[in-house]
């Protein structure tokens, strides 16, 4: 499967349609895990020029920085460090300053930012849980985002610290099952030097985003922020037919 999808399937444009009625905001996108998507390092660069670099190869990415504008530096109530599937859709892990009683953070941040895409990527798992418990907390995330209105985008992850890969494999049916884009970002890190892994075998290697600089591109974190935005990019033009 590759790093990027080629498209948005007919049944999420209509999820995409039935969410403007609903009330969601074309223009904004939520993002959905733990901290390999704290917005300090994950995306908010599209909000500082300067700090990236599209570079000729990808400039045709920057209408998609312009469209969702506001949406990079969010900080999600649905992102933390140590988040997985079951914490995301539980009230006990909501942020109380923000989230009303019995709202799980997930739907917190549905209800306040209104997204019409939806990042979804989940690292983090229990180790001694079986893929079976994972998957079934991930349907209860999509089931609760597509209700809503909101198309998904479901993430593969870098790390193999499972051993056998089933986390990924879980995903990737996910996605094939609920017919939703999938960020194969575990593709994108394959040719890097250790996969684009810290000698932990979990945190990404760092460098800045600069697109254009081939040193650079030998670390995780610039293929993580530009297949990300590359997917954003056909999910945007799939359900909006723009340009």
């Amino acid at each position: 499967m590759p790093a990027v999808p080629t498209g948005v399937s007919d049944a999420m444009r209509e999820v995409y349609q039935s969410g403007l009625i609903m009330g969601n905001d074309p223009t904004h996108f939520s993002v959905i895990g733990d901290c390999q998507n704290v917005s300090s390092y994950f995306l908010a660069v599209f909000e500082k020029p300067g700090e990236y670099n599209l570079g000729e190869e990808y400039a045709y990415l920057q209408p998609t920085i312009d469209y969702y504008q506001g949406s990079f530096s969010r900080v999600s109530v649905a992102v933390k460090g140590g988040f997985n599937a079951a914490a995301v859709i539980s009230p006990l892990r909501a942020d109380p300053d923000v989230c009303n009683a019995n709202e799980s953070p997930l739907d917190c941040e549905l209800r306040l930012w209104r997204p019409s895409v939806v990042i979804v990527s989940m690292e983090t798992w229990w180790s001694q849980k079986p893929e079976e418990e994972y998957a079934k907390y991930m349907r209860r995330v999509l089931d609760r985002i597509i209700e809503t209105g909101a198309v998904p985008i479901i993430a593969t992850k870098a790390d193999n610290l499972e051993g056998d890969h089933a986390i990924n494999a879980t995903v990737a049916q996910l996605a094939y099952e609920y017919d939703i884009p999938l960020w194969n970002f575990w593709a994108a890190v394959q040719p890097l030097p250790d996969h684009g892994l810290s000698p932990d075998g979990f945190h990404l290697t760092f460098a800045r985003n600069f697109f254009d600089d081939p040193m650079r591109m030998k670390n995780a974190w610039p293929w993580r922020n530009l297949t990300a935005l590359q997917t954003l990019d056909v999910v945007r033009r799939g359900v909006t037919g723009g340009e």
